[in-house]
C-alpha cells in the first residue's frame, strides 16, 4: 500500500535531481547530452504500463457491474461528457497557447532539427479519413492492440472483453479476479517504476541544459507557468460548476486527490472508491 510520506520522498527527490543535473548541464554540457538515455529510459518504462493498466482496468470495472444495461447508460452519458469537456478543454488550450505562446524564445537552431522520425504521421494525418479512423480503432488481432501501443485500440477490446465477462456472470467470475489482481499487479509496477523517476527527471533536464543551454529553462519554466494557469482557469469555469451542480465540492475532492495530482499515478479508481463512489445511472 502507498502511503502519503512515498509523494513526498519522491517529489523532494526529483526537485533535487532535477537541480543536480540543471548543474551538470550547464557546467558540463557534453556529460549533461550523454544523460538523455536516462529520461528516454524512464518514459519507456512508464509507456509500457500503459495499455495494460487500462485494459485490466476497464476490463474489470465493466465486469463488476451486474446489470449490462446500466453499463451502457453509464457508458453514454460519460462519453457526452467525456467530448464535451474535452471539446470545452480544447478551446481553452488553443486559446491559451496562442496568447502565451509557450516555446519562444528557446535556443532551438530549426534547420538543425531532424523531422524524419515526425514525417510518416504527418502524412498519414493528411491522407486519413474519418472512415479510415474508425477502422483503425479495430486492432487486426488482439494482441496486436498491445503492441501497436494504440490506447483506442487497447480500449476497444477493453470495452469488448469486459461486456462479455459480464454476460458471462458466475462463469467469468474466475477470470474477472485474476484481471483485478492483474491491476493491481501493474499498479504495483507502476509505484516500482516510479522510484526511477528521480533518475529520469535528472537525465532529461540535464540533456535538455547542456543542448540547449541554461537559457532554455527560461522557456521551460514559462511553459509551465502557461500549463498551471490553463489548468486553473479550467477548473475554475468548468469544473467547478460541474461539481456545484452535482452537489459536491471541488475545493475537498482536490485536496483528497493531491498525490495524485502530484505525482501523476494511476490510483484514482481506488481513491475513488474509498471515498464512498459507486457505478449509478
Amino acid at each position: 500500500m502507498l502511503v502519503r510520506p512515498f509523494y513526498l520522498q519522491l517529489w523532494f527527490l526529483v526537485l533535487a535531481a532535477m537541480a543536480v543535473g540543471v548543474a551538470l548541464g550547464h557546467f558540463y554540457p557534453g556529460v549533461g547530452m550523454r544523460m538523455e538515455p536516462l529520461g528516454d529510459a524512464f518514459i519507456k518504462a512508464i509507456r509500457l504500463l500503459i495499455a495494460p493498466t487500462i485494459f485490466c482496468t476497464v476490463v474489470h470495472g465493466i465486469a463488476g457491474m451486474a446489470d449490462m444495461a446500466r453499463v451502457g447508460r453509464v457508458a453514454l452519458k460519460a462519453l457526452i461528457y467525456f467530448e464535451a469537456v474535452t471539446t470545452i478543454a480544447l478551446i481553452i488550450g488553443l486559446v491559451a497557447v496562442n496568447l502565451w505562446q509557450p516555446g519562444a524564445g528557446m535556443n532551438v537552431d530549426l534547420a538543425q532539427i531532424d523531422a524524419s522520425s515526425v514525417a510518416p504521421y504527418v502524412a498519414e494525418t493528411q491522407r486519413r479519413s474519418a472512415a479510415q479512423f474508425l477502422l483503425n480503432i479495430i486492432p487486426n488481432t488482439f494482441v496486436g492492440a498491445f503492441s501497436d501501443g494504440s490506447v483506442l485500440q487497447v480500449l476497444f477490446v477493453s470495452v469488448l472483453s469486459g461486456f462479455a465477462l459480464g454476460v458471462l456472470g458466475k462463469a467469468g467470475k474466475p477470470l474477472t479476479d485474476l484481471v483485478e489482481v492483474a491491476s493491481r499487479m501493474f499498479l504495483g509496477i507502476v509505484a516500482i517504476v516510479m522510484w526511477a523517476a528521480p533518475i529520469g527527471a535528472f537525465g532529461a533536464i540535464a540533456f535538455t541544459v547542456g543542448k540547449f543551454g541554461a537559457g532554455s529553462l527560461v522557456a521551460l519554466g514559462k511553459l509551465l507557468v502557461g500549463f498551471y494557469v490553463t489548468c486553473v482557469v479550467f477548473i475554475g469555469a468548468v469544473l467547478w460548476p460541474i461539481a456545484r451542480w452535482r452537489g459536491f465540492s471541488l475545493p475537498r475532492f482536490l485536496r483528497y486527490i493531491r498525490e495524485e495530482l502530484l505525482i501523476v499515478l494511476p490510483r484514482m479508481i481506488a481513491k475513488l472508491e474509498a471515498a464512498g463512489c459507486e457505478e449509478s445511472a
